[in-house]
Parts: C-alpha cells; sequence; structure tokens
C-alpha cells in the first residue's frame, strides 16, 4: 500500500509539471501572434503618412527648450 501511494504522488506531480509545460508554450505562441500582430499594424502605415503624423505631433508640442547641461565637474 505504501508503494502504490508514492507512484500516486509522482504522477499527479508528473501531471502538474506537464501542464504547466503546456500553459508555458501557449503562452509564447499567444505572445508571438501578438508581436506579429503589432508588427502588421506597424507596418501598414505609408512612410509619408507616417512623417506626416510626427510632423504634426511635433507641432502640437510646440517648441521645447532642450535640456539642461550637466553641472561641470
Amino acid at each position: 500500500m505504501a508503494l502504490r501511494m508514492k507512484t500516486s504522488g509522482r504522477r499527479t506531480r508528473r501531471r502538474a509539471w506537464k501542464l504547466l509545460g503546456l500553459a508555458g508554450m501557449a503562452g509564447v505562441a499567444v505572445t508571438g501572434v501578438v508581436v506579429v500582430h503589432h508588427r502588421r499594424a506597424q507596418s501598414d502605415v505609408e512612410p509619408d503618412e507616417l512623417r506626416e503624423r510626427l510632423h504634426e505631433r511635433l507641432e502640437a508640442v510646440g517648441t521645447v527648450s532642450p535640456p539642461n547641461p550637466p553641472p561641470s565637474a
């Protein structure tokens, strides 16, 4: 009877590790899908359109003073 309890504990641990591994693999796959989707969305914008957007954002911000230089030692 003691032998039987040890094997069932091993099975439970093995199953837990297997499920954890499968969950990890699923997470990696989903992350890959999200990254590919994000890259496609970025590449759909034409360079001229992107340039226009950046110029508009720069104009909306206005003039920005340059950062203060570091104090001399």
